[in-house]
């Protein structure tokens, strides 16, 4: 009989080496870089780097976009809790880009004399 070398099963994806984070965590991990980056991008939270408000819309909306593709693509993959984070992150960003799109809406209601208006039939505030 002879001494044949083992070699190990094939590692699992599910069961990374001590230490190193699961796919799930990797998964949730990504889904917050998108969200963090959504929250920048619409002016919510300050650039860590800058420690500046930053907005940029379109690629805030790419981000989100980015996210429901990741939903759109994972379909039918995920654990529960992987989908429900997912879903409610999204719609999180859908309503925090809907206010910040109203935001700028009342914000382009300034006459271009500089006072405030609301809607182009709005006659603003009255005259004192």
């Amino acid at each position: 009989m002879t001494d044949k070398p083992t070699t190990p099963p094939p590692s699992d994806p599910e069961t990374p080496p001590a230490g190193s984070p699961t796919t799930k965590d990797l998964f949730l991990g990504l889904i917050h870089s998108f969200q963090s980056a959504a929250m920048q991008q619409m002016g919510k939270i300050a650039n860590p780097f800058t420690k500046e408000i930053e907005r940029d819309l379109p690629q805030a909306q790419l981000s989100i976009d980015m996210l429901r593709m990741l939903q759109e693509r994972t379909n039918g993959n995920l654990t529960p809790e992987e989908s429900r984070f997912l879903a409610h992150v999204l719609r999180e960003l859908q309503l925090n880009y809907v206010m910040e799109l109203e935001e700028d809406k009342k914000g382009a209601g300034t006459k271009p004399d500089g006072g405030e208006g609301g809607a182009p039939d709005d006659p603003g505030p009255p005259a004192a």
